[in-house]
């Protein structure tokens, strides 16, 4: 009795984690946001190519480049997400399917999200240094300081991410 409550215990478990299948469909619709996004940004830039400076078309580019970087993260976060929780994806031997898919585990899975946080992060603040004008206040100097300081927050994270990975993998070995 208690080891067919045990075993029915055990495959609501393990069916459970179908309730993530919501959550990468909310991120494949995340996607199409941020498409909606980078085309209105790239007419923006179209339509204001002549009378926006160097300056501007550079952090525009820069934010294209953002929203791209995020874009990508996601579809990493889908895929991978989706074949170490719920089920492997099925699509054959197709010709474009990805080198990495279905190599990615939940430490690589990791390690990229921190990677693709700190990029986003870099072009941010380089977004931000891009802006200084001459007429920089004490306020926008703090604001880029801590910029700069959460960016640093994530790189460091990164790192013992990278080093707390390392170990892991040199102990299993051993």
């Amino acid at each position: 009795m208690l080891k067919k409550v045990e075993h029915s215990l055990e495959k609501t478990i393990f069916r459970s984690r179908w309730i993530l299948t919501p959550f990468y469909l909310g991120l494949v619709l995340g996607i199409i946001l941020l498409f909606v996004k980078f085309v209105q940004k790239l007419g923006y830039m179209f339509a204001n190519i002549f009378s926006a400076s160097t300056a501007d078309v550079i952090v525009n580019i820069l934010v294209l480049v953002d929203i791209s970087l995020v874009a990508s993260l996601l579809l990493i976060i889908i895929f991978s997400g989706y074949e170490i929780f719920v089920s492997k994806i099925d699509i054959g031997d197709h010709d474009d399917r990805p080198d990495w898919m279905g190599k990615i585990d939940f430490s690589g899975l990791k390690l990229k999200v921190i990677g693709a946080i700190v990029a986003i992060s870099a072009i941010d603040l380089l977004k931000s240094f891009m802006d200084i004008s001459n007429e920089m206040t004490a306020a926008d100097g703090d604001k880029l300081m801590w910029k700069v300081i959460i960016h640093m927050t994530f790189v460091v994270s990164g790192l013992l991410f990278a080093i707390m990975d390392k170990v892991v993998g040199d102990t299993k070995k051993h």
